[in-house]
C-alpha cells in the first residue's frame, strides 16, 4: 500500500493572529514539522495545501488552494484532486498543520492500521491524523465543505471507521492561539 500523507496548511489562522504554516515553533516551522513527522511515519509523497499564506516547503509538493478563504473543505477538495491524478497511491493521510504534539509513531500505528477510515484518537477522543481509502475519495471531495472538512462525511460512515488509540504516544492538541 501507497499512503500519501496530505496536511491541510492553507487557512489565516484568525485565532492565531495570522497563517500558522511559517509560524517557528521550538525552532521549527509548524509546516516543515507536520511534512516531517508524516514522511518519518512513512508517508510518501508528502503534499501540503498552502493558501493565506504561500512558501517554499522542503520535502513537500506545496498545492495553492486559490478559495482558501471558504475554509478547510476547499483545501481537502484540492489535494484530493491532485491525489486523484496519482495512480499508484492507495490511500492519504490528512493531518493539519497545527498539531505540534502528533508524532511520527502516531502517524505509524494510523497508516499500519487497515480500514477504509482511520482515525486517531486521543483517550477515545477523534482527532487527527485521518486515513481515507482511495475508494472514499469522491464522495468525501463531495461531502468537504467550509470548515468542516471531513467530518459530514466520517459521520456519515460509521460502519467504516476503525479508531486507533495514540494518546499514549501523542497530543491532539491543536495550537489554536499563539503560546504566550
Amino acid at each position: 500500500m501507497t499512503t500519501a500523507g496530505l496536511v491541510l496548511a492553507a487557512g489565516e489562522g484568525k485565532r492565531f493572529g495570522g497563517p500558522k504554516a511559517p509560524y517557528v515553533h521550538n525552532g521549527q516551522r509548524l509546516v516543515d514539522r507536520a511534512v516531517q513527522v508524516l514522511a518519518e511515519a512513512g508517508c510518501d509523497p508528502v503534499f501540503v495545501v498552502l493558501g493565506a499564506w504561500i512558501g517554499e516547503v522542503p520535502k513537500a509538493t506545496v498545492l495553492e488552494n486559490m478559495n482558501w478563504a471558504t475554509g478547510m473543505g476547499s483545501s481537502l477538495q484540492v489535494g484530493l484532486a491532485t491525489l486523484n491524478g496519482e495512480s499508484e497511491i492507495d490511500e492519504v493521510l490528512v493531518s493539519l498543520v497545527d498539531l505540534p504534539g502528533l508524532t511520527s509513531a502516531a502517524v505509524t500505528r494510523v497508516v499500519n492500521s487497515p480500514g477504509e477510515i482511520v482515525v486517531a484518537c486521543y483517550d477515545g477522543k477523534r482527532g487527527h491524523p485521518v486515513k481515507f481509502a482511495r475508494a472514499t475519495w469522491p464522495e468525501l471531495a463531495a461531502s468537504a465543505t467550509g470548515d468542516q472538512g471531513a467530518r459530514s462525511f466520517i459521520a456519515n460512515h460509521p460502519e467504516e471507521i476503525v479508531l486507533v488509540e495514540v494518546g499514549d504516544v501523542a497530543t491532539g492538541e491543536d495550537m489554536d492561539e499563539r503560546p504566550s
